[in-house]
């Protein structure tokens, strides 16, 4: 265990907690991003993590997770959402510009969760959305991260169908300029687009129109 002991009072037993005056080092086991539960494991105390936190060694992103300050840099809010919600699902605007299918860079990152579960407490901009249980897997592949970790993300296809049906939200404009782009690439098969939509009923009509206007 890499920390460093104040020298011990007399009568002290040898394995009792460090001084005030001990000084925490970071253990080089413990990931760029870990949990309370890792650094205890480690041997790190309550006030150790305080004082590598005073030093700039390490930094709070979420409850209970820190990520160490010679981290190599990385998407860390998505490592941090893969930690604190396996079951995530990036969706809708923010994937689209991640696939590529609109320009914006979107300052939230749309994640869904299967409805019913609730969404914890995270420091990363994220706005949240509850998708229907029974489809939540249609179109959903991983995403790999840091740390060995990985997260949902819905494909090119499902994210049009999901702005589709949801075009009263997120806009009719969104919907068509995603679509357009898929279109021009490579492969694209509307067949198999409206395959997928035909699970969602609500995108069904509107995701046909657009169709029969662009090609």
């Amino acid at each position: 265990m890499a920390i460093t002991r104040a020298n011990a009072r007399p009568g002290s037993r040898p394995d009792s907690a460090p001084s005030a005056s001990a000084e925490a080092v970071l253990p080089d086991a413990l990931p760029d991003v870990f949990r309370y539960g890792d650094a205890r494991g480690r041997g790190l105390t309550d006030r150790q993590l305080r004082q590598l936190r005073e030093r700039g060694l390490i930094d709070v992103i979420g409850r209970g997770l820190y990520l160490r300050a010679d981290a190599e840099p990385a998407e860390w809010d998505l490592v941090q959402l893969a930690m604190m919600a396996p079951s995530a699902t990036l969706c809708l605007r923010w994937a689209l510009a991640r696939h590529g299918l609109i320009d914006d860079i979107p300052r939230e990152i749309d994640v869904a969760i299967p409805r019913g579960q609730r969404a914890p407490a995270l420091d990363a901009p994220i706005r949240w959305h509850r998708f229907d249980v029974s489809t939540y897997q249609i179109g959903r592949n991983e995403l790999s991260l840091p740390n060995g970790l990985h997260l949902g993300i819905y494909s090119a296809e499902r994210c049009i169908v999901d702005v589709f049906r949801l075009r009263h939200l997120e806009g009719r404009d969104l919907a068509h300029h995603a679509l357009k782009t898929w279109l021009r690439r490579p492969g694209a098969q509307p067949a198999s687009l409206l395959a997928m939509a035909a699970e969602f009923p609500r995108s069904v009509t509107s995701l046909r129109a657009a169709l029969e206007l662009l090609l």
